[in-house]
């Protein structure tokens, strides 16, 4: 597993090669981590939400409970190791 590092500032931010020299993550993830805040922030927008807190503290639940959830799937359906 690899520990999530957020971004270091717009002035850390480097775009060439792979990999952002700021945070140390790949480009593409920044860029999906991007479009998925965009897509809530433009739903929290869209349903007026007043309580954005709230929102964003729903969602920030939700997806640690559906990454474990899914975790526990991938892990079950592993092949078991025989001892032999």
């Amino acid at each position: 597993m690899t520990v999530f590092k957020p971004c270091a500032g717009k002035d850390a931010c480097t775009d060439g090669g792979s990999h952002c020299q700021g945070c140390g993550r790949s480009h593409e993830e920044i860029a999906r981590t991007r479009d998925a805040i965009a897509i809530l922030a433009e739903l929290a927008v869209e349903m007026d939400y007043t309580n954005v807190e709230a929102f964003a503290d729903y969602v920030a639940r939700r997806i640690v409970k559906k990454t474990d959830q899914q975790r526990r799937t991938a892990a079950a359906l592993r092949p078991v190791a025989s001892s032999r």
